[in-house]
């Protein structure tokens, strides 16, 4: 790859990280204003990958989740932080001509050439869509699944985000969590902290996975309650030392 190349990704990357920072003092979205912000650090943007694809595939890595996460031809899945589409390109693969797939992401450029790499492998079942840090923008009672894999600690506004998530899981669906687990400020969620954030929006922890083989775990949540009022939202301690 050209070096001019990789130093534009950087800038992107660079400026993204700034964007989203929970120590940038900018405005919050109107979207966002009526939630409590994440009694705890937030991570920032720092690549659109979590490892490159071919080391991930020698682990079996997208074939093991898409099992554990029960995906299956004609479904209808969303890949939330989708990135350069590891997941998008084999989850269009794993639902089939049948089944759809909504790839969604927050940074324009990565959505444009994500588009561009659904374009040039034909992948006629997939759809991209941008989202915002604060609501990701699904449409309503959609999926079956909804995966998130190695990004939940970069949201910025999670409580806001999950809110307006939630409508767009299907009655019997899942919502499918991939992280590790370390601090957030570290690039992963502790368990405790994800089930905790969960259940305070109607999500119930099914069941956790040690997955080392994608860097952490697997979650899965079903929706159990309605959405909360968003003024009684009580945010979740952070407390690194019991975070396991």
């Amino acid at each position: 790859m050209p070096l001019r190349v990789v130093l534009a990704g950087m800038l992107v990357l660079l400026a993204a990280c700034d964007r989203l920072s929970p120590d940038n003092e900018t405005e919050r979205a109107p979207a966002a204003a009526p939630f409590p912000r994440a009694d705890r650090p937030v991570a920032p943007i720092v690549s659109t990958r979590w490892s490159s694809e071919e080391a991930r595939d020698r682990v079996n890595e997208a074939e093991d989740i898409m099992d554990r996460a029960g995906i299956r031809p004609g479904m209808t899945v969303a890949d939330i932080g989708a990135g350069e589409g590891y997941y998008t390109v084999r989850l269009a693969t794993r639902v089939g001509e049948k089944g759809r797939v909504l790839a969604e992401d927050i940074m324009p450029e990565v959505i444009e050439a994500l588009s561009r790499r659904i374009t040039r492998e034909k992948l006629d079942n997939v759809s991209v869509k941008l989202g915002a840090p604060e609501d990701p923008r699904l449409p309503v009672d959609s999926f079956d699944r909804i995966l998130m894999v190695h990004m939940y600690h970069e949201i910025a506004e999670p409580y806001a985000f999950l809110w307006h998530l939630s409508p767009a899981l299907k009655k019997d669906g899942e919502l499918i969590v991939v992280d590790a687990n370390r601090p957030t400020q570290q690039h992963g969620t502790p368990p405790r902290l994800l089930a905790c954030e969960l259940s305070a929006m109607g999500f119930r922890l099914e069941e956790v996975i040690p997955k080392p083989t994608a860097g952490g775990y697997l979650a899965r949540f079903r929706r159990i309650a309605a959405r909360p009022d968003p003024a009684s939202i009580v945010p979740c301690a952070y407390h690194s030392e019991n975070q396991g």
